[in-house]
């Protein structure tokens, strides 16, 4: 079961039960920490997806030159 099709009424629920469990105070303090884990996420993956790159590509020139 995939979080795929929870739509609008689903957020609501969950915001509605976040709400209620954690109270009005600290939702902007998960909200940031939620957002900061994201962009760390994010950074990391571009980082490693780069790096696959950067080693493609030392790949193809080693081979480049074995060739001539």
């Amino acid at each position: 079961m995939g979080f795929t099709n929870i739509g609008i009424p689903g957020l609501i629920l969950i915001l509605g039960v976040t709400l209620i469990i954690f109270g009005p105070r600290k939702l902007p303090e998960i909200g940031r920490a939620l957002g900061q884990t994201l962009s760390e996420f994010k950074g990391s993956a571009t980082k490693l997806m780069s790096d696959e790159d950067e080693e493609k590509e030392v790949t193809r020139s080693v081979e480049t030159s074995k060739k001539d």
